[in-house]
């Protein structure tokens, strides 16, 4: 019998169904066998990592000494004590409904303030209360009072107001003393920024002898500089230094959003308290001053004129007394009146230098005016008169 070159393939035979069905089981149990033990794995991996301590509280890190610093201390213990001091409020200007004649207070503005005495009267800047004719004042403890306005100076921002509150709630600041400060003290500012109330800032004097322009365009003088965080809202809050003694009041930031941009002033302290006496006296800063009128600074700088030109002088004034010329009208134009060099001592360039020499002294005071008419040199004494 012949064999075949190529083997012959047979079917395998068939599995008995039994034997197909038992080894289905058999896999099913050791895959559930092994799932099990990969989940309890997982599990007592999860129990035991350390990430499961996010799901409790943290342990509390206590201090090394577990006490304050020194200095942060020192800042707490300040604001605690004179934050009372601080007050909010705000600018009222009366107004009658034409039709219904009802009155109503409507709300002009509002800053910062503080208490200067027992007897109710509050500091702030003019420019807080400009615009109204009366003001509400909110003390640290939420009482609200009714606020009159005793005195203004708009060529300081300053202004006092008074309530009738008892004496008990009211903690006047400490005065200190601006002259003797140095760049790079300590200095706290409390006020009312963006009407957060009772809002503490802290920096450092970063420029002293600042001048900045009041909103009667009025030079103010001695202005101190400080990185302390002053916003809209601090305005007529006090700048203290690190003992809680009153060394400025908050007055302007300098900044193009007008929020701080690191750059605050303050009127100093030494201005304040010469001025708010006639404030509290006369309702107004009572200037010394010479009765004239003078010649812009540019018309004079584009004239190429060094110093101040005279305009005019007031009727019987301290200037007319002592024989000062004014500008006057001529046919072909003008006859350039005397124009001032120096006073008391200062030379005199231009109406900042003027207004500076004439701050220097008080009503009644005489002085030495150098003044120069058509090309001659001379000196008068000038009696300074007050100048409302």
């Amino acid at each position: 019998m012949s064999q075949s070159l190529y083997p012959v393939s047979r079917e395998p035979s068939p599995r008995h169904p039994s034997e197909s069905g038992l080894l289905t089981k058999v896999l099913a149990v050791l895959l559930l066998v092994v799932a099990g033990a990969l989940v309890f794995t997982v599990i007592q991996q999860r129990q035991q990592s350390p990430r499961t301590m996010a799901l409790e509280p943290r342990p509390i890190s206590q201090r090394p000494d577990d006490k304050l610093g020194a200095d942060e201390q020192s800042t707490m213990d300040v604001f605690s004590k004179f934050s009372r001091s601080v007050v909010h409020i705000t600018s009222l200007e009366t107004r009658r409904d034409r039709m219904t004649l009802d009155v109503s207070d409507i709300p002009q503005g509002s800053g910062s303030g503080f208490v200067w005495d027992v007897n109710g009267h509050i500091i702030t800047n003019y420019h807080v209360v400009a615009h109204g004719n009366r003001a509400s004042v909110t003390l640290n403890d939420g009482t609200t009072y009714a606020a009159t306005i005793v005195g203004k100076a708009p060529d300081k921002d300053l202004a006092v107001l008074r309530i009738d509150a008892p004496a008990q709630k009211l903690l006047p600041l400490p005065i200190g003393q601006s002259a003797t400060l140095k760049v790079g003290q300590k200095v706290l500012a409390i006020g009312n920024p963006f009407g957060l109330d009772q809002t503490l800032t802290t920096g450092v004097i970063s420029g002293l002898g600042r001048e900045i322009k009041s909103m009667t365009q009025r030079p103010i003088y001695d202005v101190i500089q400080t990185d302390a965080s002053i916003n809209p809202g601090n305005s007529g809050g006090p700048l203290l230094d690190s003992s809680g003694r009153l060394i400025g009041v908050n007055t302007a930031i300098y900044s193009p959003s007008g929020a701080n941009a690191g750059i605050g002033f303050a009127v100093p302290v030494d201005t304040v308290n010469s001025i708010v006496p006639q404030l509290l006296k006369h309702g107004k800063l009572v200037r010394p001053g010479l009765g004239i009128n003078i010649l812009s600074d540019q018309i004079a700088m584009q004239q190429k004129i060094d110093g101040v030109v005279v305009l005019g002088v007031a009727p019987g004034g301290a200037a007319e007394k002592a024989g000062i010329r004014g500008t006057r009208p001529t046919q072909g134009g003008w006859d350039l009146g005397d124009v001032i060099v120096a006073l008391g001592g200062t030379e005199v360039h231009r109406s900042s230098d003027l207004f500076r020499a004439i701050d220097a002294h008080k009503v009644g005071d005489e002085v030495d005016l150098i003044v120069v008419f058509q090309g001659t040199r001379r000196t008068v004494k000038v009696t300074l008169q007050p100048i409302p």
